[in-house]
């Protein structure tokens, strides 16, 4: 169980963000906001459950303060709803479908010795202050995070936060995760788990080593994004740091990550901005499209175990448990496709008799299609994946002007687009792709999210206006003539 200094930690950080937004601009007071209490805090089980309320934690305690933070100290005016009719959509679905899934799941599930209670009045009030809350980091990056600085800001945090968090990392890859048992007084997850080898997966204060493993990835693609667009000498030093992450990663032992770090890596270092962008889409597609997918049966599971078995029997076996799983879990979810079967384990596969449950739900995917239905998965994949196909739009339309200008000869000056954008696009699709597999959703995907949107909607912005100028001057020499 968590010791005294657990809670004392949540309980002094909103103090902790109070000072963050005294002392800095409000865009590099929220990044540090989420990015500290997501590495620093104490993981699960460690909490504040009020009666009534929804739990508060690593996630929702922080988020909380950083609201009433900006509420009280940030002069410009905010809206929290997107300008995007999609994307306000998506955000009230997220928030509010749940109080469709509590109306459609009032029975309990019976069994020989026991049950598992029905979703009440209570959970209809609950469940959306928790959407909404783990909502906020999202729709405060899209105010505070809309400009070319602000993503380097972002960029350069994460690389900050990976060469930092480097330190206690090798210690545990040394002498064995144990530094939430030593501060905190618990173990947050099963110890075997972080055993690879004859070495360990660090995990520090997160959640588990996949978590460790894909926040190094996070600082190692940062690194990567700023150094290509840094000019020498400077982009030696992030060539540096890059190469010191990678080896980091490497160290974390996780197998996903490190493909991914490979994969983004070079698609940073060798591909263009746009062919980046266009290549985040197609990842955002592909991790849209899986649970379709499988549920007819189109995702070739016993050809990806078969190259798995190359790689690694363990791993195989490994990856044949989560893909039993998922198909498991998606038949129970087709029960209730819509709005799912609720909290408090109802979307799982449980003993007949004594009500256990059977199954385990790694994919993030499952999680949600099982808990709050195909609404409930398009409204946070949906509204994850929306900013890279804004993104990639603008992209698109950009290329058709700047192609009908040389078609007409015509010598037009356009804004450039951000050197970040790739980056942060590519960092955001292999996060949505890795939560096929994993729930590796976080504060942080919300964060990138949130600012790709609100730059996304800016760009859009500049467009209109833009169009608009033209159709004034168009006008004005019309009235001339």
């Amino acid at each position: 169980m968590p010791n005294t200094l657990a809670y004392v930690m949540l309980a002094i950080w909103p103090l902790v963000i109070w000072q963050l937004f005294l002392r800095l601009p409000p865009g590099r007071a929220l990044i540090w906001s989420v990015l500290s209490a997501y590495l620093i805090l104490p993981s699960y089980p460690a909490r504040f459950d009020f009666p009534l309320m929804p739990a508060l934690d690593k996630v929702t305690l922080p988020d909380l303060a950083i609201l009433v933070c900006v509420f009280f100290m940030v002069p410009r005016k905010l809206r929290l709803l997107p300008q995007s009719p999609l994307a306000k959509a998506l955000v009230l679905t997220f928030i509010f479908s749940p109080i469709l899934t509590v109306l459609t799941n009032p029975e309990p599930l019976h069994f020989h010795f026991g049950e598992v209670r029905g979703l009440i009045l209570q959970d209809a009030i609950a469940l959306p202050i928790t959407q909404f809350l783990s909502l906020i980091g999202f729709l405060l990056a899209r105010n505070l995070l809309t400009e070319t600085d602000d993503q380097r800001d972002l960029l350069l945090a994460l690389l900050i936060g990976g060469m930092l968090y480097s330190l206690p990392m090798l210690l545990e890859v040394r002498l064995s995760p144990q530094l939430n048992n030593w501060v905190y007084g618990y173990y947050q997850h099963l110890f075997s788990q972080s055993v690879r080898g004859d070495g360990y997966r660090p995990i520090v204060f997160l959640y588990h080593g996949i978590w460790v493993a894909f926040f190094t990835l996070s600082a190692l693609v940062a690194a990567l994004g700023l150094w290509k667009s840094a000019s020498y000498p400077r982009n030696l030093k992030y060539l540096l740091m890059s190469g010191y992450l990678a080896v980091i990663l490497v160290l974390c032992r996780t197998l996903a990550s490190m493909v991914y770090g490979l994969f983004v890596g070079l698609a940073v270092i060798f591909l263009k901005r746009r062919a980046q962008i266009w290549l985040a889409m197609v990842l955002a597609v592909i991790a849209l499209t899986y649970p379709l997918l499988k549920g007819v049966d189109l995702v070739p599971s016993q050809t990806i175990l078969a190259q798995a078995e190359k790689i690694s029997t363990e791993r195989a076996a490994s990856l044949k448990f989560r893909l039993d799983n998922e198909d498991i879990l998606l038949e129970r979810a087709n029960e209730k496709p819509l709005f799912g079967w609720g909290i408090w384990g109802r979307n799982h596969e449980h003993d007949p008799a004594t009500g256990q449950i059977r199954t385990v739900t790694d994919g993030r995917w499952v999680l949600t299609l099982g808990v709050f239905g195909w609404v409930g998965f398009l409204a946070e994949f949906g509204l994850i994946a929306l900013p890279i196909f804004l993104i990639a739009a603008e992209v698109r339309r950009r290329a058709l002007v700047e192609a009908r200008n040389r078609r007409l000869r015509r010598v037009v000056e356009l804004a450039e687009f951000s050197p970040y954008l790739g980056p942060l696009c590519l960092l955001l699709a292999v996060n949505l792709f890795d939560m096929i597999p994993n729930a590796t959703i976080t504060p942080l995907t919300w964060l990138i999210s949130g600012a790709l949107l609100g730059h996304a909607e800016k760009l859009g912005q500049m467009r209109d206006d833009t169009s608009k100028e033209k159709a004034d001057r168009l006008g004005l020499r019309t009235i001339l003539k």
